[in-house]
């Protein structure tokens, strides 16, 4: 009997690890608010930025904007008072074709403009050829309404596999996600926006936030955002200069 479950708790233990491994082989799931990835422990081709390694004290606060034009022009109010020269907004080409005179807003005030898309859809399930009129899409109207042609794009709601990342690289861009969400598209309470980005900033940090019109605590919450990022000696920069400057933080997909 004694022999019976030391032999049963060593096959129990060799099936443990070869579980475990193959794991391991298949890489580690991550879930974020929209959708589910699958992080591979090697090199499988591009790979989406999500925060940079650094030492330095810096940090990019992103902005996107689908729909509404009731929010942008307060969060662009917040930063101005508060001196916040960097920042960086996705915006969707839609968007940004029906909102120009918001757009020219973003551009005079020298933030950075990056793609979020045309329709706002996962594109990971769509075929290569709709993946990629998607993004050229986009990448036709915002040169266009900005004048400067953007070279980082953020999927709509952050979904994308490795189809996506590679036609996104083909055609020039830098896929951006983030290592802290904000939560902000949750209209959780002011307070709780705050105290969550506040709790998890570090620094090479890109934070989430957004500007549509459905985000309706976002203007309320960034002052107190902006005062205790700046009160922890952080510094405010694009999310170019943040991969200008440091190492990226990358993960593969399957």
């Amino acid at each position: 009997m004694n022999f019976f479950w030391i032999w049963s708790g060593k096959r129990l233990k060799r099936y443990f690890i070869a579980v475990v491994a193959l794991l391991f082989a298949l890489g580690i799931y991550y879930a974020d608010h929209q959708h589910i990835q699958v992080f591979l422990p090697f090199d499988s081709g591009p790979s989406a930025v999500y925060s940079v390694d650094t030492q330095k004290k810096e940090i990019a606060l992103t902005f996107d904007i689908s729909w509404g034009e009731e929010r942008a022009g307060p969060i662009l109010d917040v930063l101005e008072q508060k001196g916040v020269k960097k920042a960086t907004f996705f915006l969707s080409s839609p968007w940004a074709e029906s909102h120009p005179d918001i757009v020219k807003r973003i551009v005079d005030a020298g933030y950075e403009i990056g793609s979020h898309g045309h329709r706002h859809d996962n594109y990971s399930q769509y075929n290569e050829a709709q993946i990629r009129t998607q993004i050229t899409k986009a990448h036709q109207i915002l040169s266009k309404v900005t004048s400067k042609e953007p070279n980082l794009i953020r999927f709509p709601n952050g979904d994308f596999d490795k189809r996506v990342l590679r036609i996104a690289n083909s055609l020039g861009y830098t896929t951006i996600q983030w290592d802290t969400d904000s939560l902000d598209w949750m209209n959780p309470g002011t307070q709780k926006i705050v105290s969550r980005v506040l709790s998890k900033a570090h620094p090479g940090d890109i934070i989430l936030m957004h500007a549509s019109d459905s985000c309706k605590q976002t203007h309320e919450a960034l002052p107190q955002i902006i005062d205790g990022l700046t009160s922890k000696g952080y510094k405010f920069v694009t999310v170019s200069e943040l991969i200008a400057g440091a190492k990226t933080d990358t993960k593969a997909v399957e």
